[in-house]
């Protein structure tokens, strides 16, 4: 088992560490890392961990500003992962952090530790099979955030 880890030099903490400690702690995958300078890069940097190191699944981790031109590059940037995951035919999971996410960067940190090992975890749990999240649906999962959990419908 292959997990491909993109990340960038843009993100201002190392969202990359917190997802091969996690993989490290819970599997025995081979690890590929691939950094490259801003998260519009990413796209091509994920096609190439698998078509080129044989990547089962990879782990798109980046970091937008807070600037209107950042929060279009990083919708810029998802639309190729997606293209990249469609071509590859295999999951992309898009791991972004923005930075008006939060006020302190104490708090941006967190999230950005939280969101990076729990779709490090969502990754391995693809990885056993399509149907391994099921028994997680509808329960309102977070990643960067604490879990909102299932509604409470009144009938």
């Amino acid at each position: 088992m292959r997990i491909g880890i993109a990340d960038t030099t843009f993100a201002r903490i190392d969202m990359a560490k917190f997802a091969i400690d996690i993989i490290k702690k819970n599997s025995n995958a081979k690890i590929e890392r691939y950094t490259v300078p801003g998260f519009k890069d990413l796209p091509v940097a994920c096609k190439k961990l698998i078509e080129e190191n044989k990547c089962d699944i990879v782990i798109a981790l980046g970091m937008a500003g807070k600037m209107p031109i950042d929060k279009q590059c990083a919708h810029e940037a998802s639309l190729g992962l997606q293209q990249a995951q469609l071509m590859a035919n295999k999951h992309v999971l898009e791991v972004f952090v923005h930075m008006d996410e939060a006020k302190r960067e104490k708090d941006l940190y967190q999230i950005a530790k939280n969101r990076s090992e729990k779709h490090s975890l969502n990754a391995l749990a693809l990885l056993k099979g399509r149907s391994e999240l099921s028994r997680y649906a509808g329960m309102g999962r977070r990643q960067g955030k604490e879990d909102e959990g299932p509604m409470k419908v009144q009938q």
